[in-house]
């Protein structure tokens, strides 16, 4: 019992606190020119920072993050926001040659992923949280599936993991992973509330519940639909 307790608080330690986490994603951004940084304060939220939709929903993207604003934590901020669009902030290109097939591209060193089009063109991109680069106390450590994947199955937004969290006493599962699309073993792309601007999951790839659910809806494609399944291309962690 104690031994299960020890693995619990640990887990949840990890879930809530980011010591063993890289440093936020906006950090990234502090030395460029045509970024600002700045600390946020008490009482500061995306809506009230940034009430346009739009531009709050693009300051999201950049930072990496969709979880509430804490004080101290740093966001950076384009200089000519107002004159930007979300693909001119991609961390990706927006064409690159074609494979002749839809691509969803994961990079864990940008911390972003990005849906290619048959023809090599950008559809659209968002943020990720991919496997903690450390993870005592789980078990078979959380890291990231890397390589070629396909996606094998995909559920709607009452999808469940049978295989995450992973615990000691082996009854594993029981995360929520909403629009889930699996590409490897209990490994999947789903939507979360929890993409914090560093890696933080315990392997699976979160996703923007919103971007999970147009990618599973609306790009994605499995076996059971005809086809050879949507490739996945995930490469390795900057830690």
């Amino acid at each position: 019992m104690k031994n299960m307790q020890s693995v619990l608080l640990i887990t949840l330690l990890l879930l809530i606190n980011p010591i063993f986490a890289e440093k936020p994603f906006a950090e990234n951004y502090c030395h460029d020119p045509d970024y600002i940084c700045v600390k946020i304060k008490s009482h500061d939220s995306w809506s009230n920072l940034f009430p346009n939709p739009e531009i709050r929903d693009m300051i999201r993207r950049i930072n990496r993050m969709n979880t509430s604003l804490k004080p101290g934590l740093t966001i950076a901020i384009p200089k000519n926001i107002d004159r930007l669009t979300i693909y001119d902030v991609s961390p990706f290109p927006r064409y690159i040659e074609s494979t002749g097939e839809k691509t969803i591209y994961v990079s864990q060193s940008k911390l972003a992923w990005a849906a290619y089009d048959t023809e090599g063109e950008l559809v659209w991109w968002g943020p990720i949280s991919s496997g903690m680069s450390r993870c005592p106390g789980v078990i078979g450590g959380c890291k990231t599936p890397t390589g070629s994947f396909r996606i094998v199955r995909k559920q709607d937004i009452e999808c469940i993991s049978t295989a995450f969290p992973r615990r000691a006493d082996g009854n594993n599962g029981g995360a929520e992973m909403p629009y889930c699309m699996h590409f490897f073993m209990g490994f999947a792309l789903h939507g979360s509330d929890i993409v914090p601007g560093y890696p933080a999951s315990h392997g699976c790839v979160r996703l923007f519940t919103e971007d999970a659910r147009w990618l599973n809806e609306e790009f994605v494609e499995t076996a059971e639909e005809g086809s050879a399944g949507t490739r996945v291309v995930i490469d390795e962690p900057a830690y």
